[in-house]
């Protein structure tokens, strides 16, 4: 199964500071790229664990005794790191987004590019799906996924153009979603809106924003000390809460001062933010919006 080049791979595992005895995570599987590269910095002594809660990942899965795939969503690693008798780390990796390998499988539909049942589902076993979404929801909710997920300042009028069109026959696939849109795709724009729309859309599906706040709360309690974060985002809205958790060690306001009047915050920021460079853009286009922050526990 073809999975593409995992994204800034050197630079978000370097980030992990590995010591070849410690016990790593690497939330996003996938192909297993990261996970791969983390396994070859990692001694005999060393364990990784690895989530993904697509079943097709698990044909990727690393014949390594030092390894253990996950069958799950990433928001519950700390239940499922415990059922394995892990209760502290020392290093978290994440890749956020959908893998290549979903983008390009046209029945998934994630992509812009086919056709496709209007799915979107990371994990084919969760009831709520792109379908029904745009079929089921009423015009206030639509109106916030593409408002909030989208940014889609004419969200008002996509929801209800959405609510008239599925009232004379339900909207089954991408195509039919394009044509009900279609007078929102400006031609020299088109793609983009379009990508933001889809993106919306499956922001709803998979509860992301939800599942990351979650998957993040709990790495500030998994890791050890002097542990790593290493979070590769692709959108403002992931960036945004990455940023925050990173800095203030929580997602709104400001975190409380000690006495002296010092900010008391439980993430030390490494370094600044890194983006691809013009050469993996150029062999991978996926990397092409990537940013990748990374933290250490106090």
């Amino acid at each position: 199964m073809e999975y593409h080049n995992p994204v800034l791979l050197k630079e978000s595992v370097d980030g992990l500071d590995i010591k070849p005895d410690g016990i790593y995570v690497d939330v996003t599987f996938g192909g297993g790229g990261h996970s791969r590269e983390i396994l070859s910095r990692l001694g005999p002594n060393g364990r990784l664990y690895a989530f993904d809660q697509d079943e097709d990942a698990l044909a990727n899965s690393i014949d390594d005794e030092r390894f253990v795939l996950i069958n799950e969503n990433f928001r519950f690693i700390k239940r499922f790191l415990r059922f394995h008798n892990v209760k502290s780390v020392d290093g978290i990796l994440g890749d956020l987004g959908v893998s290549s390998h979903q983008f390009d499988v046209a029945e998934r539909g994630f992509s812009t590019r086919f056709e496709g049942e209007l799915d979107m589902r990371m994990s084919q076993k969760q009831d709520l799906n792109a379908f029904k979404v745009v079929n089921e929801y009423d015009e206030e909710n639509l109106r916030r996924v593409f408002l909030d997920y989208g940014e889609l300042k004419n969200a008002p009028v996509i929801a209800r153009v959405i609510i008239e069109a599925r009232e004379f026959e339900p909207i089954k696939n991408t195509e039919q979603l394009k044509v009900v849109l279609g007078r929102f795709l400006q031609a020299h724009k088109s793609h983009k809106i379009l990508a933001q729309m889809y993106q919306a859309i499956r922001i709803e599906v998979n509860q992301e924003m939800e599942v990351l706040k979650e998957f993040l709360e709990q790495s500030l309690e998994i890791l050890k000390p002097g542990g790593r974060l290493s979070v590769i985002s692709y959108h403002s809205l992931e960036d945004r809460l990455v940023k925050r958790i990173m800095k203030n060690g929580m997602f709104e306001g400001e975190p409380e001062r000690d006495f002296f009047g010092n900010f008391s915050v439980p993430f030390k920021t490494i370094g600044k933010l890194i983006v691809p460079d013009f050469h993996e853009i150029k062999s991978n286009n996926r990397a092409r919006s990537a940013k990748l922050r990374i933290a250490e526990k106090k």
